[in-house]
C-alpha cells in the first residue's frame, strides 16, 4: 500500500512512477482527493463533538439551577444531527480510500527499466536437444495425473523423487548456511494474508478459494512468510529476518490455452524453496541484490546456462518495486525461460500487514522492507537439469553436488 501521507506533499513524482508502469495517474488521483476529504472532516468532527460536550453540561447546569434548557437542547440536537451526517460521510469517504488504495500498485524503483534488460549471460546457452517428456517418459506420468486431477498435474515417480528431496534438502542447508531459517509454513491462509502481500486485488482469477472455510491456497510461501510478523514492531537489531519456506504451492491459472501444456513447466501444483528478508529501508536493495547471488549460485552450482533479467516496470507484479528474473536455457524449447525471480517490495507488503521496526529506542517505529526470491522451483529446475544434462544415449547426468542428499548419479528410463 502507497504511503499517502508522503505522496500529498509532492505528488508529481508518484504519478510519473505510476506512468512507468503503464497505470493512469488519474487512480492516485482519486486517492489523494478522497484522502483531502477524509482529512478535512476528522477536525470538523472533532469540533462538534467538542461543542456537544459543551452543550451538554451546559444543559445539566441549566437544569440543576432550574433553568429552562430546552434551546440548548435543540442545539445539542442540531449538532448530533451534523455529527451523524459528518460520520456517515466519514465511513463512505475511508472505503472509497480504501479500495482506490488498494488498486493502486506499488512505484517502481528508478532502475527497473521501461523495457527488459538482460543484464548478463552466464554458462554456454545455445545447445538444443530433447525436451524433459521425452527424456523422463514413464518417471513423469502425465496421463495417470489427467485421469485423476485434470489437465497441469503430474505424478513424479522413481528417481524424479530422489531427485527432487535431494533439490530441497541441499538449498535448505545451502540457506541455513547464509543466515537463513527454514520454515515449512500453512498453504491455506485467510483472505488478509493475500491482501496483504498484494496478489488481491490483482491475481484473483490464479487463486484456489475454499468458500467452506473462507480459506485460499498460496501460489507460493511468500504469502504466509510476509504474514509472519504481521503486526508486529521489532527492534533494529532483529533486522534482517531471513526466512527459508518450502512448501507446496497451487495456481489456477496456467498460460494462454495451449502455451506450456506439454510437461511440467507450468502446472497448478508444484513444490518450491522460497526465500523471504525483512530488512531495515536503507539496506533492502542490498539484501535484494544478495538474493539474487544466492539464486545465481544455485543455478551454477546445478550447471545451468541462465541469464540475469532486470523486469521492466510495466511488467512488475503489483506489490514490486524492482524484480530480476533468472532465465534458464532450456534445450527442448531451445530458448531462455525463467526459473526464479527476486522482488524488492519495500514497504508497499508491510504497510498492508503492518510490519514495523524501531530503529534506536525512543524513535516512532518506521515501516520494515519485505523482499522474496525463488531459492528451488522445484519442478522448472528439474526441467532445466534434466534438458541441460542429457547425454547421447539417452541418460541424463545429475549434477554433483546433489549426489551427496541423495540423489541418483542417473536417470536412465526404461525402455
Amino acid at each position: 500500500m502507497l504511503d499517502l501521507r508522503q505522496i500529498r506533499e509532492d505528488p508529481e513524482p508518484a504519478r510519473a512512477a505510476l506512468a512507468r508502469r503503464g497505470v493512469d495517474p488519474a487512480s492516485l488521483d482519486e486517492a489523494l482527493e478522497l484522502d483531502d476529504r477524509r482529512r478535512a472532516i476528522l477536525p470538523e468532527l472533532e469540533e462538534l463533538r467538542r461543542r456537544k460536550n459543551e452543550a451538554s453540561k451546559r444543559i445539566g447546569d441549566l437544569q440543576r439551577q432550574g433553568v429552562d434548557a430546552s434551546r440548548a437542547i435543540a442545539d445539542v440536537r442540531g449538532i448530533s444531527s451534523r455529527e451523524k451526517a459528518l460520520d456517515e460521510e466519514l465511513r463512505s469517504v475511508e472505503e472509497r480510500r480504501s479500495a482506490a488504495l488498494a488498486l493502486l500498485p506499488n512505484l517502481p524503483d528508478p532502475t527497473a527499466p521501461l523495457e527488459e534488460e538482460v543484464l548478463r549471460e552466464e554458462g554456454q546457452a545455445g545447445a538444443s536437444g530433447r525436451n524433459h517428456v521425452e527424456l523422463l517418459g514413464s518417471y513423469l506420468d502425465l496421463q495417470s495425473a489427467s485421469r485423476v486431477s485434470g489437465a497441469r498435474f503430474a505424478y513424479l515417480k522413481g528417481p524424479l523423487v530422489r531427485l527432487e528431496f535431494a533439490l530441497v534438502q541441499w538449498a535448505i542447508e545451502l540457506l541455513e548456511d547464509r543466515g537463513f531459517t527454514p520454515v515449512v509454513p500453512p498453504v491455506l491462509v485467510r483472505e488478509h494474508a493475500l491482501f496483504g502481500t498484494g496478489f488481491l486485488p490483482d491475481t484473483e482469477q490464479q487463486i484456489y478459494h475454499v468458500p467452506e472455510d473462507d480459506l485460499y491456497l498460496v501460489g507460493t510461501s511468500e504469502v504466509p512468510l510476509a504474514s509472519l510478523h504481521a503486526g508486529e514492531i521489532l527492534g533494529a537489531g532483529d533486522l534482517p529476518r531471513r526466512y527459508a519456506g518450502f512448501s507446496s504451492c497451487f495456481r489456477r491459472e496456467a498460460g494462454a490455452a495451449g502455451k506450456d501444456t506439454q510437461g511440467i513447466f507450468r502446472v497448478h501444483q508444484f513444490d518450491k524453496v522460497e526465500m523471504f528478508a525483512f530488512a531495515e529501508p536503507e539496506r533492502s536493495p542490498d539484501e535484494h541484490e544478495r538474493l539474487l547471488a544466492i539464486q545465481e549460485e544455485i543455478l551454477r552450482a546445478l550447471e545451468i546456462p541462465y541469464r540475469v533479467v532486470n523486469i521492466a516496470a510495466d511488467d512488475l507484479g503489483a506489490s514490486a518495486a524492482k524484480k530480476y528474473d533468472c532465465e534458464a536455457w532450456l534445450p527442448g524449447q531451445q530458448r531462455y525461460r525463467e526459473v526464479t525471480s527476486a522482488s524488492n517490495t519495500t514497504d508497499f507488503q508491510a504497510r498492508r500487514l503492518d510490519i514495523r521496526y524501531r530503529p534506536t529506542e525512543g524513535q516512532s517505529p518506521r515501516h520494515v522492507h519485505t523482499l522474496n526470491g525463488t531459492a528451488v522451483a522445484v519442478g522448472r529446475t528439474i526441467i532445466a537439469i534434466v534438458e541441460n544434462h542429457q547425454q547421447e544415449d539417452g541418460t541424463v547426468s545429475v549434477p554433483s553436488v546433489l549426489h551427496p542428499y541423495g540423489a541418483p548419479e542417473e536417470i536412465r528410463v526404461p525402455a
